[in-house]
């Protein structure tokens, strides 16, 4: 079935620029003021993922915060997305990022700006396949968000871009969501006004699509000690 489409809103995305946002620290680290030891899970995303024109905090990365809070609390995030992010600005950062924050699992969420500049699919592949072979090489796991134009692109061009996250995952034997934007992309309610960006109602759906692939990335939580 042709899927409706809200205006370019699989673009996802914007030419403004945002920082790295910082780690979110556990309930440990807030109640004693220093961050309890925890495995790192990196997000390397674009505007999607960076908050844009949303309140500090409310995005969909910050509410997977709370819920590995409460489920999984061994889990830090740290959000290296940035609005406007192509693979090559994420390809050219990772090894940084795997640097400085050693993380065990990275979840890339990149490619639609890519697809709103009319850049070169080969080189999409190829900047992604790099990102992901960092991670990979360091010992993370990967989880793959994978995105989609609208059909005003044309039909080869929607598909052949569609299949850059498909044929990765399968290559690269990734955890794969195979549209990240899938419980809203058709409906406008939302998206903000610049109906590109999804909005604060928008972000628990968000994470609804990520969790049931990521969930089981996480270990189980060890076991209370028993009692003497």
């Amino acid at each position: 079935m042709r899927r409706r489409w809200v205006t370019a809103a699989a673009s996802v995305l914007t030419i403004a620029s945002a920082g790295c946002l910082p780690a979110w620290p556990g309930p440990a680290a807030a109640a004693t003021g220093e961050a309890p030891e925890q495995a790192t899970l990196l997000v390397l995303g674009d505007s999607l993922s960076a908050e844009y024109g949303l309140v500090r905090g409310s995005g969909w990365v910050a509410l997977l915060q709370a819920k590995l809070a409460q489920t999984a609390p061994a889990w830090r995030i740290v959000n290296a997305s940035i609005s406007g992010e192509t693979t090559s600005g994420g390809a050219s950062r990772i090894d940084s990022l795997i640097e400085r924050h050693d993380p065990a699992l990275v979840i890339v969420e990149l490619g639609g700006n890519d697809a709103l500049r009319g850049l070169d699919l080969t080189a999409t592949r190829r900047n992604l396949d790099r990102i992901v072979a960092a991670a990979q090489g360091a010992g993370a796991r990967v989880l793959l968000l994978g995105m989609q134009v609208p059909p005003n692109y044309g039909r080869a061009y929607t598909d052949a871009f569609e299949a850059v996250f498909s044929e990765l995952a399968t290559a690269r034997e990734l955890s794969f969501v195979p549209f990240f934007l899938a419980p809203i992309a058709d409906k406008s309610s939302y998206f903000q006004a610049d109906r590109i960006h999804p909005n604060a109602a928008a972000q628990p759906l968000m994470l609804d699509a990520v969790w049931p692939a990521l969930q089981p990335l996480l270990p189980a939580p060890s076991p209370a000690p028993a009692k003497r």
